[in-house]
């Protein structure tokens, strides 16, 4: 676990191990309770899950990237502290490798795939909130560093649009962001958008048809949806999430987006979806184990794409692997 303690986001890491909720303790525990007794009942039209091989290292706060069909799972915290590892699975065989380690060992990082490449971005280690950025091509097993984000921040969302990477609010100490950069992989370069309306840490990024929605979160509303289009640099709010979350995972299937797991007054099995053709959210099937600060990733095998939920935290450090078959 990083040591400062005074940042926000790692306050939330903090209550976990003490077993209290921490700065996520506004979330409303009656709505946690309502959307897992309505869950546990969900029809299979809504969902299954399946538990696949556990991963090597139980960590929670890592990244989570997929390229060529593998899905990785990168840094975040273990029962050692910050991590570097890199470790991926391959839905064929259900088996884990290890990979070239990260350079910088971090937590509260994100990641994202850019044409083939997954990005490292931010964090935070024993010195502090980073700026860094880390590139890993998957196809040679070696990362290298490339151009800082301006902004050093933890607890931040990740998503690339048409090949440009967006890293999305975080936190610093004793504030979280609504800053928005973009990163240019060709040239190597990072240019400021348009900020978030609500300035927010521990939230999740998706993408879906070119736009990018910032999901949930701490410090503004946990339960806000808003919409980034990058071709006029604009934001707009969308329908909130019925379960306000924080700590929670997103990946995009079929063109919907699913809200997984995360913090509502304690770790949460909760998976909602959003369909933005109707502005809509709907129940799914929950988890069959509460966690927070998880990672997600969506691998796609034949015609039928499956999303799953990596890691996390619930009184420990968690190695479960579940696929999410929508």
């Amino acid at each position: 676990m990083a040591r400062h303690l005074s940042i926000v986001c790692t306050m939330i890491m903090f209550a976990f191990v003490l077993g209290v909720s921490g700065c996520s303790g506004a979330t409303n525990p009656a709505a946690y309770h309502t959307s897992t007794e309505n869950n546990h009942a969900a029809p299979q039209s809504l969902g299954s899950w399946k538990a696949k091989a556990s991963m090597p290292t139980a960590r929670a706060s890592l990244g989570v990237g997929v390229a060529r069909g593998i899905l990785y799972a990168i840094g975040g915290s273990d029962a050692n502290g910050n991590s570097n590892a890199v470790e991926a699975f391959s839905h064929a065989t259900d088996t884990w490798t290890t990979k070239a380690s990260m350079p910088t060992a971090r937590t509260y990082l994100a990641v994202a795939n850019a044409n083939g490449t997954l990005y490292a971005v931010g964090g935070e280690d024993a010195t502090g909130v980073l700026n860094t950025l880390e590139a890993y091509d998957p196809s040679t097993n070696t990362w290298t560093t490339k151009a800082s984000m301006p902004t050093a921040r933890c607890c931040l969302g990740a998503g690339v649009v048409n090949g440009i990477l967006y890293a999305v609010g975080g936190a610093v100490v004793g504030s979280y962001l609504n800053t928005v950069e973009a990163y240019d992989p060709s040239t190597d370069t990072w240019t400021t958008k348009a900020p978030m309306p609500t300035a927010r840490g521990d939230l999740a990024v998706g993408v879906v048809n070119g736009i990018l929605y910032a999901v949930g979160g701490i410090g503004g509303g946990s339960n806000e949806l808003d919409a980034y289009d990058p071709t006029t640099d604009s934001w707009s709010t969308k329908a909130p999430m019925p379960t306000p979350r924080s700590s929670l995972a997103v990946g995009v299937v079929d063109g919907r987006l699913y809200a997984v797991g995360g913090w509502e007054g304690g770790p949460s099995l909760t998976v909602e979806a959003y369909d933005p053709a109707t502005d809509s959210w709907m129940a799914k099937t929950p988890m069959s184990a509460a966690r927070t600060a998880l990672g997600a990733g969506v691998v796609t095998s034949g015609l039928h794409p499956k999303l799953y939920a990596v890691g996390g935290f619930n009184n420990s450090y968690v190695n479960t692997l579940a696929a999410f078959n929508p």
